[in-house]
């Protein structure tokens, strides 16, 4: 039987469907990169600077905003020197080390998400022992878990595309190494690959979903049983509900994408898995700033304190 060669090198072809104005997309996603860096550089530097921060929840939130710094680090340089110069080779290797480090960073979108909803849990529902259950030591038990399950089956889903072969086409239609992107052009049956990735959907940011709106609705009852206004209560979670919304309907949307392949476009799924990890990290660092009041008044603290600074600075 003569031996078929396989591909160790790719074309990243997404939104090839749009020609000559594909480079136009460059400003959108610029824009987009640049609010994320510093919106969320900005965010980290309040918490980590002001020692009132230091806090279980504020941890957290930092925690978020590294996140969501580091995210869009590892695929929207390549997406936008490929818009303005039509830079789109990757490597095999290169593009599955792209895809492990997307696809592992981005499960802490919901994972973060869990810890915030215990750290509230924690807060409401049993406040005299909210140090105790916070304390490291303790809270560790919740964390090297998850992150323990989300590298396992990050892994797995990597290498199992690792071990496909690429005999037809080394066309990727997409702008970065997303998992089913890369696995579509494979030679022969990539079902085992599908069925891991659906699997990992299931048990990472699905079940994370589900853990913290059980642990809301916990939070809500609780509230409501003690007789409580509940009116801080309310504030403190409503600013994790609608970043745990928004993350809901952009994983369905970019879920859905790749499963109704007859009723969008190419370029439409591509924008959606992407707006999917990208737009979080834009929104995110924005909708904690405005409504968590402590981090708020330090960000109009360090804003103020620099413009002063310029001001009063010898030309």
């Amino acid at each position: 039987m003569e031996n078929v060669s396989s591909h160790k090198h790719f074309i990243l072809d997404g939104f090839n469907e749009l020609g000559a104005l594909r480079p136009f997309l460059f400003i959108p996603f610029f824009s987009m990169f640049v609010l994320s860096l510093s919106a969320n550089s900005l965010l980290l530097y309040v918490v980590i600077s002001e020692r009132s921060l230091h806090s279980s929840m504020y941890i957290l939130i930092a925690g978020m905003a590294f996140v969501d710094l580091s995210l869009p680090l590892f695929f929207v340089p390549n997406m936008l020197l490929s818009f303005l110069f039509d830079w789109r080779g990757i490597s095999l290797t290169g593009c599955l080390v792209q895809m492990h480090f997307i696809h592992f960073f981005g499960t802490f979108q919901s994972t973060l998400l869990v810890w915030m909803a215990l750290d509230r849990y924690f807060a409401i529902c049993t406040p005299l022992y909210y140090h105790e259950h916070m304390s490291l030591p303790r809270f560790l038990k919740f964390i090297i878990p998850l992150v323990v399950r989300n590298f396992l089956m990050i892994t797995l889903i990597v290498s199992l595309a690792g071990k496909l072969s690429f005999c037809a086409s080394n066309v990727i239609n997409h702008c970065f190494c997303e998992h089913m992107a890369l696995v579509e052009p494979a030679c022969g049956s990539y079902s085992i690959n599908s069925l891991v990735g659906l699997l990992t959907v299931f048990l990472i940011p699905v079940a994370d979903d589900l853990f913290t709106a059980v642990s809301y609705v916990l939070i809500f009852s609780s509230v409501l049983r003690s007789g409580r206004s509940g009116i801080k209560a309310l504030h403190t979670c409503m600013t994790h509900i609608v970043v745990i919304f928004v993350s809901l309907i952009l994983a369905l949307i970019a879920f859905l994408s790749y499963r109704i392949k007859n009723e969008l476009t190419v370029s439409s799924r591509i924008f959606f898995s992407t707006m999917y990890l990208l737009f979080p990290s834009c929104f995110n660092p924005i909708i904690y700033g405005i409504r968590t009041t402590e981090i708020r008044q330090q960000i109009l603290k360090t804003l103020t304190g620099c413009c002063i600074v310029k001001t009063v600075s010898p030309s």
